[in-house]
């Protein structure tokens, strides 16, 4: 699609900030008007359709299709993505670990204890570890406690944990990842910690390292996303 629109602003109305292009308003792809809770995060949308060039890139939308998806979907239904989220607490990637007396272990004790301990207090919960592939459930307590947490986020918040967690395979990194100190590039190589222990092992291979920038790139994206949502 040829860029259709020179200008590109941002304003504040009563329900929030908005984006205009040429002086009008845009909607989410749903049709819904596009207001969003910060001046911050409209800035983000700003600058993705005045970064455009003469063709529209429809896969540069990162941030407009976290906030289209945030009023599309999950502002009016958002009990689909609590229990697909509480799913990845069941079978958490932080949670199953190596043989205790392999050396994959102790790495994973270094990287990912401190990151499902911190969880476990912040939330007020107790997740299983467990060595080898067979699975155990967490406790009704826990999936009840954090099943209230999730339900208390907002659309956008919502939005942004739901990529930060599918994309590690992780709640306890998707929670960390929402934390204001949180450190993107040190939670995206604790999400890949097993992968990169194979890589050690047996070498990089190419397509698998442009597929693994490409879902770099979104979990930082959704961190950004988190963060200029309270700003």
């Amino acid at each position: 699609m040829k860029r259709f629109y020179k200008d590109v602003t941002t304003a504040r109305t009563d329900l929030g900030w908005t984006v205009s292009l040429d002086g009008r308003p845009l909607k989410t792809q749903g049709g819904e008007p596009q207001v969003v809770p910060s001046e911050t995060l409209a800035k983000m949308l700003a600058a993705e359709w005045d970064g455009q060039g003469e063709t529209i890139d429809p896969a540069s939308f990162r941030f407009r299709d976290m906030t289209d998806y945030a009023l599309d979907v999950l502002s009016r239904d958002k009990s689909g993505v609590v229990e697909k989220l509480l799913g990845y607490a069941e079978t958490d990637t932080l949670c199953y670990r190596a043989d205790p007396e392999e050396a994959l272990y102790r790495r994973q004790q270094e990287v990912w204890e401190p990151i499902v301990a911190g969880m476990e207090e912040r939330e007020g919960v107790k997740l299983h570890r467990i060595s080898g592939i067979v699975h155990r459930p967490q406790t009704e307590e826990t999936r009840r406690k954090l099943a209230k947490r999730l339900e208390a986020l907002d659309a956008f918040t919502l939005t942004a944990l739901e990529q930060t967690t599918s994309l590690a395979a992780s709640l306890c990194i998707g929670l960390e990842a929402l934390e204001p100190a949180a450190d993107g590039e040190a939670l995206w190589d604790a999400a890949n910690l097993e992968e990169d222990w194979q890589v050690e092992l047996w070498g990089r291979d190419e397509e698998a390292e442009e597929r693994r920038t490409k879902r770099k790139g979104d979990f930082l994206a959704a961190i950004e996303f988190a963060r200029a949502v309270l700003k």
